[in-house]
């Protein structure tokens, strides 16, 4: 989807109204948003050292879910209590804090994800928290789902979007794809991910997969996104007729191509 339009000051992580709004609904966020591939899971798993993680802005604990499957012990630090207390209904435990202000207590964990997160983070202050909270080579791995939906989808989304919300810090002009405007956050988590000075060099990890979605399974997500989660049911009817019509035109349906990009590293000895 899109990102902040270039002439906007602040970073993502400054935009708190924008970061603190996906808890307007969690059941919806929960049921539509798509989970995060097993191959990942596995990996990061894998490749740290135990199974005790922290997952930081663990929302409704989507991803919190995956890994525990897996055997994982997991805590999620969410700074929105309607996020949290969904999650801890899925047995969860959640602190509500962001991660910069939470306080771990002394507790340290082999590793800390973060999924769809990261860019409301503090790259820099975070890393180096993140830092402090892990057992020697533990592992960071920060990690997104990047998605583009068909162009008749996009171009009829930002079109009635533009005219609902003139004034939106989201640009669809920003970046050329979506693959761009994840890697873009990639490369800002790597440059506090180095500068925090206490993890060997990042690595790029790619995992790519598809997604069909139908007319209803699309609009019952698109309300979860960021651009539209300020907006009032009036504001977004506009928006899911025009996306409507797009699917329909396309038969009703359409795959979507995912591609998970994640940045991880392990904290030195």
């Amino acid at each position: 989807m899109p990102t902040i339009r270039p002439e906007v000051p602040q970073e993502p992580h400054r935009l708190r109204q924008v970061a603190e709004s996906f808890g307007v609904n969690p059941e919806r966020y929960d049921r539509t948003r798509p989970r995060y591939p097993e191959a990942l899971v596995r990996r990061v798993i894998a490749e740290s050292p135990g199974p005790e993680l922290l997952d930081i802005g663990c929302g409704t604990g989507i991803a919190a879910r995956q890994f525990r499957a897996h055997g994982c012990r997991m805590l999620g630090v969410e700074p929105d209590s309607r996020m949290a207390e969904f999650a801890r209904q899925s047995g969860i435990p959640v602190e509500v804090a962001t991660i910069e202000n939470w306080d771990p207590a002394n507790r340290t964990f082999d590793a800390a994800i973060a999924a769809q997160t990261w860019h409301w983070v503090d790259p820099v202050a975070g890393a180096a928290k993140v830092a402090r909270i892990l057992r020697p080579r533990g592992r960071i791995a920060l990690f997104w789902n990047a998605f583009q939906p068909p162009a008749s989808v996009m171009d009829a989304f930002w079109a009635a979007f533009r005219q609902a919300v003139p004034d939106s810090p989201f640009d669809p002009g920003a970046v050329t794809s979506a693959i761009d405007s994840y890697q873009h956050m990639i490369d800002t988590a790597t440059t506090g991910i180095r500068a925090a000075a206490r993890f060997d060099e990042p690595e790029q990890w790619r995992f790519d997969w598809e997604l069909d979605y139908t007319r209803d399974a699309w609009l019952d997500l698109l309300p979860t996104q960021g651009p539209l989660t300020r907006l009032s049911d009036e504001q977004q009817a506009p928006i899911h007729d025009a996306v409507g019509a797009a699917i329909d035109a396309l038969g009703g349906s359409f795959t979507m191509p995912y591609t998970t990009l994640a940045v991880t590293a392990i904290r030195q000895r």
